[in-house]
């Protein structure tokens, strides 16, 4: 029988293995000082962990142990930098190829409970009809109550044809709902909407929801079935919410745009591989044609890529608020056992030689008053111009040309976000109803439903006046608050009537909230895309910036000293 001490050493020994001959590999080779301090440390660190694991005074997982030691390590390190297990691999191929054997089902918490987000048009629950809002409650004869939604993720996926069964509580229905998918292979859409928009239908519009391998000709393909639809004014790139994924996939994106031969992207990283300067190496697509670009706080990494080489090069105009600021480039590494190494090698630059990775939080906070305090840091960065001329800064994300942020939550919007009433309303809405008419939309007597129905479940939501009226009666304490109860109930009445007056004035917002719930309950992503564009105040303000040639061509004009 094999000892403790001696499976840690073995797996010392494998790990030392492993570890030397991937730099006898690699194209870095360390210096003699360093491949001492290399071999010196890994002795210590290996010995430190086959004392812990065969003598500490209570018996220790090694496999916990070891994955505690390298966290700690990498947590040293960029936020970037991580250790990869068998499931993240199963992740990482998903977001990589954009495909992953499953029933196609997005899952989250909801309540505490395991909750079906969203149906991927063209799985197995989508075709057999789980919805929205459904919780799960077995997978295989398994309850997923005590279970993670990782866990439960990696339940529902598998090999291609395989069968799962799926159990369901859905609101309104007599017994659980029970479903035998089969397992497929799901391919993710890079492009979820593709259509044209404003009044006169005359400007196109896509979404680009991920940068996996197939996103440029994905791409390529839905702007030359909008081109056989007719003429347009102009073009609406949406790139909001997308986190990015593969660098060649963002270089192959920025190509359909650009003229040839233009750079798209440069790294630089700590060895000569790593270091590389990406050009378009095709003919664009519409090269005339006048392009908005919409980004946010959720685009990073690929999205900035693309976002940045279009507004280096003049090529469009970037309109939102400041992106993510991800300017890092990650590797693969693969390590034994079917686990990888996600690891920083390079950072990468625009067009014009700017650095957009985040530096500080608070200036990369989009919102009017905090752009004013950083404005001081802001100028302290270093300036590079754009092919016009125009100048651009270094650092914190990408800033857009053209500011427009989303519209402002009010207090009472916030409280039922945060309290999941839209989503818990759509399934009350959904459990009596089969279907919605083409043409939906949230009527006076669906949002008084709606309003009944949060009385019924007791909704409510303290707003910083009410907090202030409790904080002045613990201040005056019990005897001496009666000499101004009566003033306080004033007050309580009067936040009262605020509040239902809240309903009114916030009343469109509200709305739109419900529809795109209600939407989820019985529609495609594409579908509910399409119905909730014309409330959308940025791709509304890029119409109007297509329809005004010469507001357009100022943007991307260098103003004059």
């Amino acid at each position: 029988m094999v000892s403790n001490r001696a499976k840690a050493s073995l797996l010392i020994v494998a790990l030392a293995s492993s570890l030397f001959l991937g730099i006898a590999v690699g194209a870095w080779m360390p210096s003699d000082d360093d491949f001492f301090e290399l071999r010196k440390n890994f002795r210590i660190f290996g010995a430190v962990y086959e004392e812990l694991v065969t003598g500490y005074v209570k018996p220790v997982d090694p496999e916990h142990l070891m994955r505690v030691g390298v966290d700690a390590m990498l947590g040293e390190l960029d936020p970037y930098t991580s250790f990869l297990d068998e499931a993240d691999n199963a992740n990482l191929d998903m977001i990589t190829k954009g495909r992953y054997g499953g029933v196609g089902l997005d899952v989250g918490k909801r309540g505490g409970k395991i909750t079906v987000v969203s149906p991927v048009e063209g799985g197995s629950g989508y075709k057999q009809g789980i919805r929205t809002g459904d919780v799960i409650t077995t997978i295989d004869d398994q309850r997923v109550g005590p279970l993670s939604v990782e866990d439960v993720e990696t339940l529902l996926r598998g090999e291609p044809g395989t069968a799962v069964e799926v159990v369901v509580e859905r609101e309104g229905a007599p017994a659980p709902l029970t479903f035998a998918l089969t397992r497929e292979e799901i391919d993710l859409d890079n492009v979820t909407y593709r259509g044209r928009v404003g009044p006169e239908s005359d400007v196109g519009y896509v979404k680009l929801e991920r940068f996996t391998r197939s996103a440029a000709s994905d791409l390529e393909s839905e702007l030359q079935a909008l081109t056989e639809t007719g003429e347009m004014t102009g073009l609406i790139l949406d790139l909001r919410d997308n986190p990015g994924g593969l660098l060649r996939a963002a270089v192959s994106v920025a190509e359909l745009f650009v003229e040839k031969g233009a750079t798209v992207v440069s790294t630089e990283g700590r060895i000569a591989k790593a270091s590389s300067t990406y050009r378009s190496d095709r003919p664009p697509l519409l090269p005339d044609l006048p392009l908005v670009v919409l980004v946010n706080g959720y685009s990073a990494s690929a999205s900035e890529i693309v976002a940045g080489a279009i507004q280096d090069h003049d090529r469009g105009v970037v309109l939102g608020t400041t992106t993510y600021g991800k300017g890092l480039v990650q590797a693969i590494r693969s390590l034994p056992h079917n686990t990888s190494l996600k690891m920083t090698t390079a950072q990468y630059r625009t067009p014009s030689g700017r650095s957009i990775q985040q530096l500080s939080p608070v200036a990369r906070d989009t919102s009017t008053a905090a752009l004013q305090q950083g404005s001081d840091s802001t100028s302290a960065m270093a300036t590079h111009e754009t092919t016009h001329g125009r100048t651009v800064r270094d650092g914190d994300g990408l800033r857009p040309d053209v500011r427009v942020a989303a519209d402002s939550a009010s207090a009472l919007e916030e409280a039922l976000k945060r309290n999941a009433a839209f989503f818990y309303y759509a399934n009350h809405f959904a459990a009596s109803r089969d279907s919605l008419s083409p043409n939906f939309t949230v009527t006076d007597a669906i949002y008084d439903d709606f309003r009944a129905w949060l009385e019924e479940e007791d909704f409510r939501y303290p707003t910083d006046a009410e907090h202030a009226i409790n904080k002045l009666r613990e201040r005056f304490g019990a005897a001496n608050y009666e000499a101004v109860k009566e003033e306080v109930a004033v007050l309580r009445e009067a936040v009262r009537a605020e509040k239902r007056d809240a309903f009114r004035e916030h009343a469109p917002a509200l709305r739109h909230h419900l529809k795109r719930e209600i939407l989820a309950r019985f529609r495609s992503e594409s579908q509910r895309i399409a119905a909730l564009l014309p409330r959308d105040r940025q791709v509304t303000t890029a119409v109007d910036l297509l329809h005004e040639p010469d507001r357009y061509a100022g943007i991307l004009t260098p103003a004059e000293n």
